[in-house]
């Protein structure tokens, strides 16, 4: 496999790397599909247009690799589709194909990758009238067997890289809103700046009545003017009053409204997310050789996008582990009378402040006895902690760093890479974990998140005089204690409560901050301890002075901060004071330490008047292109995404021309030009056909729906298009 050509344009490079990954996607999920239904002919022509699509934007981007690769893929389908070839799904040369496509892909949308240095053949457009006839066109190459797809090069490994969102789509709807709201904050900061005139007004009017004060002769004349004056200032002031309550008011209302939109655009749905897992539990189950189902439940649930971010590597943990460790080889699961196919869930729900993702299995569930020795021999417990323990605390042991009961090292677990990874992630998304399993019956882990991260809920409270926060999931409650309820316990100082011992500290012990030298004082009666409660360990925070409970806005910390541990990130309190979000898992630690370049396209002259083309293509990599290429040539264009919404926008306005592509949903390219020529008002509008069709019997028939000329996309140059526009419309 040789190396794929970096993509030079950033912004097509973004789009392309976008695009593409949706395309393999739903071929990974389509191809997963197939082997349950082989004979879906709806299907079939889905993952056609699907893999045509890919094919279309690799070409357009230079990428010849992976053109023929798709291509391979299409051939494939569409044989399958006429019935000339057996589609076998689980052949794993079409998972290969699509895996060889990705790393292609990350090569040339990757900064690391290889500049092209060829550029695509000139050649002239083909003009389509009735006294011309056009010359046919070699085909490409094709492989149509599925054979051909079994042989394709390596795939060489990956560098790896975090799961990141980089693009969120927004429902439209929504940032109308947002607009909308953006205008009534203008307006009510113009009312404001009305109001600010206003107090000007009454100022003067105070200065005027102080110099006539000052004289301190007034005749009777002069005291029924201050008269008039201060009742004039009296209503003035009672107007104002009652005109900053409204615009205050108005003006918290349009602020939550406009914050909570900003919040809901963060919030993505988990199917984002569960889309990547059908594939990994498809090929885990084929190499363990076991038979497994996945089941996804909820995936419509909405969540903030750094917690979809951040899971993604705890749930893919979860999973090789439900597959490796729960479910049973097919023929154990018939000898306990269990169906052959294991079935392993992921299934969330949704409260109005959190969201659940539970991962459960139908396998052989936890052994404890295996669980105590591990624990033991690792030194995690002694046999009386054990002796003492509820089942589960037993069964969450399982979640302490490098717990592994598996004896055997593979490349899927045994490593001492134990679920210690997923409760440290949820943990530090300020969620819960919780385990549930019966033996012989499966197992079921479920965690708590927060819906969103964008703010959060805080108990502020002083230290030292300065203002800290903590987050309110983690608070249990606080008190005062007496210092002589203060002992020491294995080198920390302790207190009761509720009849169990729990460490104490001052805060300022644990962030390692020196109080300032001050004069010796009495020391104080009563101390104030907040209790905090991490997973299942309780430990206390002596501080000065609680203040108060709120929502904030939760800022994070700079590049040069974001290291320092037990701080999560800043606020800014009602008072314009910086005030430090602290991290209560960092602070357990702290406690149990010993010591306390873009490639430019030329761009013409705009002429006086624009001549504006409407655009037809499905691919938004391709429609990106030439869009850039129309608009630096001068035109005004306007996109629409298949033949369907192109025809309903011909009528909203005068178009110069129309240029699209053929093979789109809904309407294709032939389709829309046929309609066009159908309608009397279009019967001279130049449409040139873009497309990767490039047969002879493609072009005939595009002559036929009456379009005026056919670029094939194989030979695409932009100058092509330009001379064939200038030409047409003149």
């Amino acid at each position: 496999m040789t190396e794929a050509p970096l993509i030079e344009d950033k912004e097509l490079r973004e789009l392309f790397r976008i695009e593409s990954e949706e395309h393999l996607q739903r071929l990974d999920q389509g191809l997963l599909q197939l082997e349950r239904t082989p004979a879906d002919q709806t299907l079939l022509d889905e993952l056609f247009r699907e893999a045509h699509s890919l094919k279309g934007a690799a070409r357009m981007m230079g990428l010849t690799e992976i053109q023929n690769l798709a291509h391979q893929i299409e051939n494939v389908m569409g044989s399958a589709k006429r019935g000339e070839a057996a589609l076998l799904p689980q052949t794993p040369g079409l998972y290969q194909t699509l895996d060889t496509i990705r790393s292609l892909i990350r090569e040339a949308t990757d900064t690391g990758g290889v500049k092209p240095t060829q550029k695509p053949a000139e050649t002239e457009p083909t003009a389509i009238s009735p006294a011309e006839t056009p010359q046919p066109i070699p085909p490409p190459k094709l492989a149509p067997t599925v054979a051909s797809l079994s042989h394709q090069p390596e795939v060489r490994a990956a560098k790896p890289e975090n799961f990141r969102i980089e693009t969120i789509r927004v429902d439209p709807k929504k940032l109308d809103a947002l607009l909308t709201q953006s205008g009534e904050l203008t307006v009510t900061k113009i009312r404001i700046a009305r109001r600010l005139a206003e107090i000007d007004e009454l100022l003067d009017l105070c200065d005027e009545g102080g110099r006539i004060e000052s004289s301190r002769q007034l005749s009777s004349s002069d005291a029924r003017q201050a008269l008039q004056r201060l009742e004039r200032l009296q209503a003035g002031l009672k107007h104002l009053r009652s005109g900053a309550y409204e615009d205050s008011t108005r003006l918290d209302f349009i602020a939550g409204q406009i914050e909570d939109g900003i919040h809901r655009m963060r919030l993505l749905p988990l199917s984002t997310l569960f889309c990547l897992f059908p594939r990994l539990v498809h090929d885990l189950a084929r190499d363990l050789g076991k038979e497994v189902e996945l089941v996804v439940e909820g995936a419509e649930n909405v969540a903030d996008k750094h917690i979809l971010e951040e899971m993604k590597d705890p749930l893919m943990h979860l999973l090789r582990n439900a597959i490796d460790h729960g479910i049973e080889p097919p023929q154990q699961r018939e000898l306990a009378g269990k169906p052959r196919v294991g079935r392993v869930r992921i299934q969330s729900s949704q409260t109005p402040s959190h969201i659940v993702i539970e991962v459960s299995d139908d396998g052989q569930g936890l052994d404890l006895d295996a669980i105590k020795r591990t624990a033991m021999k690792q030194g995690i417990c002694d046999q009386d902690g054990l002796d003492g323990m509820s089942l589960a605390q037993l069964q969450a042991l399982i979640l302490a760093s490098g717990f592994s009961t598996s004896a055997f090292v593979t490349d899927v677990s045994g490593r001492g890479v134990g679920l210690d990874v997923v409760r440290n992630s949820v943990e530090r998304l300020k969620g819960t974990v919780q385990i549930e399993s019966t033996w012989g019956q499966g197992l079921s882990l479920r965690m708590q998140l927060p819906i969103s991260l964008a703010t959060v809920r805080v108990m502020t409270f002083t230290a030292n005089g300065q203002s800290y926060a903590l987050p309110v999931e983690y608070v249990q409650f606080s008190r005062k204690l007496r210092p002589n309820e203060i002992y020491p316990l294995e080198g920390r100082q302790t207190v009761s409560l509720d009849g169990q011992p729990v460490s104490v500290a001052r805060l300022l012990d644990l962030l390692e901050i020196s109080p300032p030298t001050r004069q010796p004082v009495e020391a104080p009666s009563t101390l104030l301890c907040i209790v905090l409660a991490v997973g299942e360990e309780r430990f206390g925070l002596i501080a000065d002075e609680l203040l108060d409970e709120m929502e904030v806005v939760l800022k994070p910390q700079s590049a040069l901060l974001k290291r320092v541990r037990n701080l999560s990130g800043a606020t800014i309190l009602e008072t314009g004071e910086v005030c430090m979000v602290l991290n209560p898992p960092d602070l357990l630690k702290s406690l149990c330490k010993p010591s306390v370049s873009a490639l430019a396209l030329p761009i013409a002259e705009v002429p006086a008047v624009q001549k504006v083309l409407l655009l037809a293509e499905d691919s938004i990599t391709t429609r990106t292109q030439e869009k850039r290429i129309l608009e630096g040539a001068g035109y005004e264009v306007v996109t629409a995404v298949d033949g369907m919404e192109a025809f309903n926008k011909l009528g909203t306005r005068r178009f110069d021309g129309i240029v699209s592509d053929i093979n789109m949903p809904n309407i294709d390219g032939l389709t829309l030009t046929a309609k066009i020529r159908a309608d009397k008002k279009y019967p001279d509008l130049p449409i040139i056909l873009v497309t990767s069709l490039a047969s002879e019997e493609d072009k005939r028939r595009g002559l036929e729906v009456g379009a005026n000329a056919y670029i094939s996309k194989p030979s695409f140059d932009q100058r092509v298009l330009l001379d064939c526009l200038e030409r047409l419309i003149p």
